[in-house]
C-alpha cells in the first residue's frame, strides 16, 4: 500500500489533501510547539521533527518560503499542483499581481454551463474539486507556481504583473520567473496569454503577448464597447472572453454583463443625494488604486488614501495622480507620508487620519458631476479589522448620510 505524504504547514490545501485521503496523514507545522493527534486522526508535529529519511513524499503548503528549513530538506517535494497533476482535467490558470480572483470568477461564470469549477488560491483547495469537471480554472499565486515544477495549464492567462511578494521572492526578477514559470512546461499548441515586456521564456506554447484593450479587440475579434466594466476590470473581463474565443468560437457579452463584481472592488453606491460613492477598499496596493483612479479618470475624484502602506514606493501613483482632476483625503498610519509627498506633486490635499473625517469633509463639497472613492493602497490593518472591515465602515457611513 502507497504511504501517504508527508504535509508541510497545517493550513486550508493540505488539511483538504488529508482529508480527500481519510485522515491519518503527518503534518509538520510552525507553529505547532508540541505533537498532537487531531480528530480526523492526522498528526502534527513541530517542524523541526521533520526528518526526510523517513518521509516518501512531501507536499507544501504554498505560503512557505524558499528558504524555508522544511523545503530546504524535502527530498521529493510536490506543490498542490503537482500532486493533482495526473487527475487535473483540461486547466486554465491565471495569475497576475492583481485581478486574479476576479478574472477567475468572470471566467468561470461565462464558463459554467460547459461544467467548469474555479479553485487554487480561489479559495477552493484542488482537493476539493469535481475530478469528473471537465474544466478546472485556477486562480495560481506566486508561491504555488514557485513551488510547482510538473504540473502544467493547457491555457495560461497572465494578468499584468508589478513588484509584489518580495519579502517572499527577494527581487521583481524572481517574481516575475515564477509567474512565467508554467510556459517551461506548457506543450505545443497551448495557449499562453502574456503581457508585453516581460522576459518569457523558451516555450512550446503558443504565446500571446498583449498590452491594451484594442489589442484584445483585434487580435481576438472582441467589441470591448459592448461591456459595461471599467478600467482593469474591463480587461479582465476581456481576456476572459478571449479563453472562450479560442475555445469555442463564442463571445457571450450579454452573460459577461451579468457577472457581479465582489464586494469591496469598485463598488458603487448613491447616497440620499444621488451622489456617487465609490468603495474600493480591496485596493491594498497602488497598482490596484491607479486602475481605480483611471476608472472614474472622466470626472474630478474625491479620493481616500492611506494606511499600512508597508514601506512601498508610492511615487507612481502619485505621479499617476498628476494627469486626473483629484482631491487627495489621507487616512491611516501613513497620513504624514502622504501628505508630505502631495506637497510634493502639488496636489490638493486634505489631512483625515480617519475614514469617519475623510467622508465628513467628501460631504460637504462632493457633488453629482463628482464621485468620491475609497481605494487606499494600503492593507487595512493600523485601523481596522480587514479591508472588508473598512469597506462595511465606509459603506455604513455613506448610507447614514443626511439628504441635506
Amino acid at each position: 500500500m502507497q504511504k501517504k505524504p508527508t504535509l508541510f504547514g497545517y493550513g486550508l490545501t493540505t488539511k483538504a489533501i488529508a482529508k480527500k485521503l481519510g485522515g491519518g496523514c503527518t503534518f509538520f507545522d510552525d507553529n505547532c510547539q508540541e505533537s498532537y493527534i487531531d480528530e480526523n486522526d492526522n498528526t502534527i508535529h513541530p517542524s523541526s521533527l521533520f526528518d526526510p529519511e523517513k518521509s516518501p513524499l512531501e507536499i507544501t503548503t504554498p505560503s512557505l518560503k524558499p528558504n524555508h528549513p522544511l523545503i530546504l530538506k524535502a527530498k521529493n517535494l510536490l506543490s498542490e499542483y503537482d500532486y493533482f497533476n495526473n487527475i487535473m482535467p483540461f486547466s486554465i490558470w491565471i495569475s497576475g499581481t492583481n485581478g486574479k480572483t476576479t478574472t477567475t470568477q468572470m471566467l468561470t461564470h461565462i464558463l459554467e454551463k460547459r461544467g467548469a469549477v474555479s479553485g487554487g488560491n480561489i479559495g477552493t483547495p484542488l482537493a476539493e474539486l469535481d475530478e469528473k469537471s471537465p474544466i478546472w480554472v485556477l486562480e495560481s499565486s506566486s508561491f504555488t507556481l514557485h513551488h510547482t515544477n510538473k504540473a502544467s495549464p493547457n491555457i495560461y492567462l497572465l494578468l499584468p504583473i508589478t513588484p509584489d511578494h518580495l519579502d517572499w521572492h527577494e527581487t521583481f526578477e524572481q517574481y516575475a520567473a515564477d509567474k512565467l514559470k508554467p510556459l517551461l512546461t506548457m506543450q505545443e499548441g497551448e495557449l499562453a496569454l502574456i503581457p508585453q515586456g516581460l522576459n518569457v521564456p523558451k516555450t512550446d506554447a503558443y504565446v500571446v503577448e498583449y498590452d491594451s484593450n484594442a489589442f484584445l479587440d483585434e487580435y481576438f475579434n472582441l467589441d470591448s464597447s459592448k461591456l459595461r466594466f471599467k478600467a482593469a476590470f474591463l480587461q479582465d473581463a476581456l481576456l476572459s472572453l478571449a479563453v472562450t474565443k479560442v475555445l469555442f468560437d463564442e463571445a457571450d457579452y450579454t452573460l459577461m454583463n451579468a457577472f457581479t463584481l465582489d464586494a469591496h472592488r469598485q463598488e458603487e453606491l448613491k447616497d440620499a443625494q444621488g451622489r456617487l460613492w465609490v468603495n474600493d477598499s480591496k485596493a491594498t496596493n497602488i497598482d490596484a488604486t491607479i486602475q481605480a483612479v483611471k476608472g472614474y479618470a472622466d470626472t474630478p475624484i474625491h479620493l481616500i488614501l492611506g494606511g499600512d502602506d508597508k514601506g512601498v514606493d508610492l511615487t507612481p501613483l502619485f505621479k499617476h495622480m498628476q494627469t486626473v482632476m483629484l482631491t487627495l483625503y489621507t487616512i491611516g498610519a501613513n497620513s504624514k507620508k502622504l501628505v508630505s509627498l502631495a506637497k510634493e506633486y502639488h496636489i490638493k490635499t486634505v489631512a483625515c487620519e480617519t475614514l469617519e473625517t475623510a467622508i465628513i469633509q467628501i460631504d460637504r463639497v462632493l457633488t453629482l458631476d463628482e464621485v468620491a472613492l475609497l481605494s487606499p493602497a494600503a492593507a487595512s490593518f493600523d485601523q481596522f479589522n480587514s479591508y472588508k472591515h473598512r469597506g462595511d465602515i465606509f459603506m455604513e457611513l455613506v448610507k447614514n448620510l443626511k439628504k441635506f
